[in-house]
């Protein structure tokens, strides 16, 4: 029954285990009804995993109840990906089905096997790679009927294909959802609240990523001068997202033009011209070239015979399926991995840093703000000079955690200062090789506001769709096919093109019954409908933009015309004929975009 509550917390407190003066839930009360789906953000530690492990059951609040609808049946995703030793895939997540025949007539079972691209049930789980464990966690807890899904960090591991799939998947779903991630587009498709963790309360607001921003927005036009750096970085991603594509926002339309009035002075994120111009400077016209190359991966070809320039001020976002070759195609244009044919050229003026996904070795017998320092005391991003602080700040360092020994810092936050480092070296060229591996959102846009005016040339490896649109002005893919193939349309058109060339979805290799099981493919889309509502969505979208465009020369000619009485009314009507047609094609376009996304 929808508005059913299937989780309470009343008054409940939790703290740190072991030191009571580190509160990291005090006095919450919430609930999360049937259907809903909520996203959890906030700060690293901040208690988003803790709330969801009182919501789960899976621990005591120190203080406060927690009641459960009966018969609740709840799946719980951890970070931790432990299986028991020596057991198979099928073992874990098949563990329910007593043949392969009850599994393969499940339409479920099936397109989550599929959608996850878990093939091989007799692998042991004692052999598998980071992100062969995460699916097999996450489809142990889709599969099944669960009423309340609790979700911590799914993302993680996921190519951006995984990630879409997850998103559909838990939308088609009628079961409560609750997720933490800091996959701000996954946020947004999925999720119809938003709870932020902080200072030991939780907020509750309406709608995804997108609300969350234009709330936060509002709430810091009354915020007191202290919190204005904040309030400017909320104001520049608010403005972000809304020279997007038009917001699917649950907000009223009142509280959007409230909140666009916050930005109308704000300009774009990056002043491409002007970055460009620094990178020259900096670089000159050679960065790094591959001429004729050829890079094999065993019996693979990644690139065959292909030939890439990159130039000063390129931000290029690389994307593929997980195992595609972005990794290494980063190694070659670096020169770590030696070509097997054709020839590297690096400017002789490159300075280059490349963030890798392996923790490297840090000064652990120094304090944070001591390793940063020992790389720069200032830099330099476009215009903007600033210390060593201020940089660990904005990743994620508060003052008081700057002088924490790194020997006791946390993976994440080991991460974190690696990325500090890098910056403060002011290196000319950047690669990035999932950069958002554990970062919070709001440590991720502050690197994304660092980046904004950071001239130089940026190549991004990342499974964060938004951060790959946010960063970079130009996707590349690697389709398998041994070219680097140039995509105009960005990640929408990268999946357009992976559905038309279709995935691997063999059945799950079963041993001899395979054959008798049937395919283990996700459920088919009407592909063909789903083209003819993007190209719809597309259209509305530029009539949207032609209807902003004639509104605001109204706007400008009703200022004009504030002396004659006549003209004044003869704009006024049109403008209103105007704006009733901008809601019309916003509401046209939602339905298109509904459509697209069936």
């Amino acid at each position: 029954m929808a508005g059913q509550n299937l989780v309470n917390l009343e008054s409940v407190t939790a703290h740190v285990p072991g030191d009571a003066s580190r509160v990291l839930l005090d006095a919450v009360s919430l609930g999360i009804e049937r259907g809903e789906r909520v996203g959890v953000v906030g700060l690293n530690g901040g208690g988003k995993t803790t709330l969801l492990e009182v919501l789960s059951g899976r621990r005591e609040p120190n203080a406060g109840r927690v009641s459960r609808l009966g018969g609740l049946k709840l799946a719980y995703l951890t970070q931790g990906d432990d299986f028991p030793k020596g057991s198979t895939v099928r073992d874990v997540v098949l563990a329910e089905y007593g043949s392969d025949h009850e599994w393969a007539s499940d339409a479920k079972a099936r397109d989550v096997l599929g959608g996850l691209g878990i093939r091989d049930l007799e692998r042991s789980t004692d052999g598998l790679s980071g992100g062969e464990k995460r699916r097999v966690a996450l489809a142990r807890a889709l599969l099944g009927e669960p009423d309340l899904v609790v979700l911590d960090e799914p993302t993680n591991h996921l190519d951006i294909e995984g990630v879409t799939w997850l998103a559909e998947h838990l939308i088609a779903r009628r079961c409560g959802v609750v997720v933490v991630t800091h996959d701000r587009w996954f946020l947004d498709s999925v999720c119809t609240r938003t709870w932020e963790v902080a200072n030991g309360q939780v907020e509750s607001y309406l709608g995804g990523y997108q609300d969350w921003v234009y709330a936060r927005a509002e709430r810091t036009k009354q915020a007191d001068a202290a919190e204005a750096r904040r309030r400017n970085l909320a104001r520049k991603e608010l403005a972000w997202l809304r020279r997007g594509p038009p917001a699917r926002t649950s907000k009223p339309r009142y509280r959007i033009e409230a909140a666009e009035a916050l930005i109308a002075d704000v300009p774009p994120p990056r002043n491409s011209v002007e970055l460009l111009n620094f990178a020259t400077n900096r670089l000159g016209r050679t960065v790094l070239e591959l001429e004729d190359a050829t890079v094999k991966i065993g019996e693979r070809t990644l690139l065959d015979h292909q030939t890439w320039r990159l130039g000063p001020g390129d931000r290029i976002g690389i994307v593929g399926v997980n195992g595609s070759g972005k990794t290494t195609l980063l190694r070659a244009l670096t020169g770590e991995r030696p070509l097997d044919g054709g020839k590297r050229v690096q400017g002789t003026t490159v300075q280059l840093a490349q963030l890798t996904q392996d923790l490297v070795d840090l000064p652990k017998d120094m304090r944070v703000l001591e390793a940063v320092e020992a790389v720069a005391k200032y830099v330099r991003f476009g215009k903007e000079e600033m210390t060593a602080s201020q940089v660990a700040e904005r990743l994620g360092f508060p003052p008081a955690r700057q002088w924490t020994p790194v020997g006791r810092l946390s993976g994440g936050e080991r991460r974190r200062l690696q990325l500090t480092r890098l910056l403060m070296a002011e290196p000319n060229v950047l690669l990035l090789d999932e950069p958002t591996n554990d970062l919070d959102v709001d440590t991720l846009t502050n690197l994304e506001d660092l980046l904004d005016g950071w001239p130089g040339t940026l190549i991004v490896v990342s499974h964060d769709r938004y951060l790959t649109e946010r960063v970079c002005d130009t996707v590349v893919a690697l389709f398998g096919d041994g070219r680097i193939t140039h995509l105009p349309g960005g990640i929408e058109e990268y999946l357009r093109r992976r559905a038309i060339q279709g995935t691997d979805t063999s059945a799950p290799q079963t041993g001899p019954s395979a054959k008798a099981t049937g395919s283990a493919a996700p459920k088919a889309v009407d592909a063909a409908a789903q083209r003819v509502a993007r190209k719809e969505a597309q259209r509305l979208e530029r009539r949207m933009t032609q209807l902003t465009k004639r509104a605001e020369q109204l706007h400008t000619k009703l200022a004009e015309a504030a002396t004659d009485p006549q003209k004044l009314i003869e704009l006024s009507s049109e403008l209103k004929q105007v704006q009733a047609e901008q809601e019309q094609v916003e509401v046209e376009w939602l339905e298109a975009a509904e459509r697209a996304e069936a």
